[in-house]
C-alpha cells in the first residue's frame, strides 16, 4: 500500500482535468431529457415541427426579438443572415480579425470578400473607428463579434451602418443574454446569429442555430431560405439551403433554457 492509500487519500493520476465537465450540466436534467425526446418520438414530427416553433418564439422573447428562425449551426446561421441581406459573389464584408473562423468562413462561402477590421484594446471586441475606415462602395454587411460573454460597441457601429445604409448582423455565437446598455445581443442590429454548439452556455446535444430579427421581410427571407427558398411545398422562388433544425434538439433546448441565466450567473 503507498503512501497516498495509508493516509486515506486518493491516490494521485496522470489524467489531465477536462477544461469543461458538460456531464455537470447535463447530469441533472437527464431525466427532464429522456422525458422529452421521448414525446418527440411518439410525435412522429422530427424536423422543425412545434418543439421548434416552441423554442423559437422563447429564444425570440430571450432575446428583446419579435423573431427567431432556428437553423442548423451557428456558422448556417450566418450564411443565412448574409444571403438574406443579398451578399454575394465580390461584396465586400467587415468582420473583426479576432474570431471564430466561421464568422469570415460564412462571407467566403458565398463568394463574398471578408475584410479584416482591427479591435478594441480592452475589450477585443470589433473597433468602430476603424471599421469606418474601411467602408467602400463594395461593402454589403458589417458583422461585429460579442466576444466572450460582451458586447460589441453597437451604439458607434450603429450609427456606422445607418450613415452608410449598410446591414449590422451580430453574431453572437458566444453571448446570448448578453446586454447592451439594457437590450439583449441580437436584438440590436439587422439580424443576429447565435450557436448553441454544445460547449456554448445554452448548449444542444449536436449543432444548432438560430436567426433573430425584428424585420418580418428578413424573418421571412431567412425562413426561405433554410428550406431550400421552398414556399409552398415543392416551388422554389430563390435557391437556398438545407438548414432546417430537427425536433430532438429543440426538445432539449427547450430543458435547458430554463436554466441559462442560472448557469451564466
Amino acid at each position: 500500500m503507498n503512501e497516498h492509500h495509508q493516509h486515506g487519500q486518493d491516490a494521485p493520476t496522470d489524467r489531465p482535468v477536462p477544461l469543461l465537465d458538460l456531464h455537470r450540466q447535463n447530469r441533472p436534467l437527464r431525466d427532464a431529457y429522456l422525458a422529452e425526446l421521448a414525446q418527440v418520438l411518439d410525435s412522429g414530427i422530427f424536423v422543425l415541427g412545434p418543439y421548434i416553433e416552441r423554442l423559437e418564439e422563447r429564444i425570440a422573447a430571450y432575446s428583446h426579438s419579435r423573431y427567431a428562425v432556428a437553423c442548423a449551426s451557428g456558422s448556417d446561421a450566418l450564411i443565412l443572415a448574409l444571403s438574406a441581406c443579398g451578399v454575394g459573389v465580390g461584396d465586400e464584408v467587415i468582420v473583426p480579425s479576432f474570431t471564430f473562423f466561421a464568422t469570415a468562413g460564412a462571407v467566403a462561402r458565398l463568394g463574398a470578400v471578408p475584410v479584416f477590421a482591427d479591435l478594441d484594446p480592452i475589450t477585443f471586441n470589433i473597433a468602430p473607428d476603424h471599421v469606418a475606415r474601411l467602408i467602400t462602395k463594395k461593402t454589403k454587411a458589417i458583422i461585429p463579434v460579442h466576444l466572450f460573454g460582451q458586447s460589441a460597441d453597437m451604439d458607434a457601429l450603429s450609427v456606422i451602418a445607418d450613415k452608410h445604409g449598410i446591414p449590422l448582423i451580430e453574431d453572437a455565437a458566444q453571448s446570448i443574454g448578453a446586454e447592451w446598455r439594457g437590450r439583449r445581443v441580437g436584438s440590436l442590429g439587422d439580424l443576429g446569429c447565435f450557436s448553441f454548439y454544445p460547449t456554448k452556455n445554452l448548449g444542444a446535444a449536436g449543432d444548432a442555430g438560430i436567426v433573430t430579427t425584428n424585420d418580418p421581410e428578413l424573418a421571412k427571407r431567412v425562413r426561405l431560405l433554410r428550406v431550400h427558398g421552398m414556399e409552398p411545398r415543392y416551388y422554389h422562388s430563390i435557391v437556398g439551403m438545407n438548414s432546417r433544425l430537427d425536433a430532438f434538439q429543440g426538445a432539449i433546448l427547450n430543458v435547458k433554457l430554463d436554466h441559462l441565466d442560472e448557469w451564466t450567473e
